[in-house]
């Protein structure tokens, strides 16, 4: 499938139109090629919807509650629960107290959730390589650190609107 442009830009820019104008064109694009990237995919599991693969990366590093979990990648809690349920089912998170407050449950990645979680990272990587096999490795790294930068920024504005809706 192919998205409408007329050469490298959405049909609409103008030669007026600001950088970030164009920026916000070109990120368009990309998001919605990515999503139709992410529906053709291969699943590295036929029972894991890749929308659940954020919980596991975000478990690597140390044990999370659902709540912080939902938090840390911008979902609600029952839909983060949902995910959890399945993905607890199949043997990739286990259920345990949590050590800051036995009341509460934490969530970790098993052994099993962990070589999951490396074979779609492998695949990935493997995507990439192949995407990016005529970029030069400093403009793949320039092009890293700027979207990173992109990220923390756009995380922050969704911070700051937030507390302006809930205030």
């Amino acid at each position: 499938m192919q998205l409408s442009t007329q050469g490298d830009r959405m049909p609409f820019t103008s030669p007026r139109s600001s950088p970030t104008a164009i920026l916000g064109d070109d990120l368009i694009t990309v998001v919605k090629l990515l999503h139709l990237v992410r529906q053709h995919a291969p699943r590295q599991h036929p029972q894991v919807d890749p929308m659940a693969y954020p919980l596991l990366f975000n478990l690597v590093a140390a044990p999370k509650r659902v709540s912080a979990l939902a938090e840390a990648i911008h979902s609600d809690v029952s839909t983060v629960s949902r995910q959890v349920s399945t993905l607890v089912d199949l043997g990739f998170i286990d259920r345990g107290p949590d050590p800051d407050d036995r009341r509460a449950q934490a969530l970790t990645l098993t052994d099993e959730g962990r070589t999951l979680l490396l074979a779609i990272r492998d695949d990935r990587d493997r995507w990439m390589q192949g995407l990016l096999a005529d970029w030069d490795p400093d403009d793949v790294a320039q092009f890293s650190t700027h979207l990173r930068h992109f990220a923390k920024d756009l995380e922050n504005s969704l911070t700051t609107l937030t507390s302006r809706t809930t205030s």
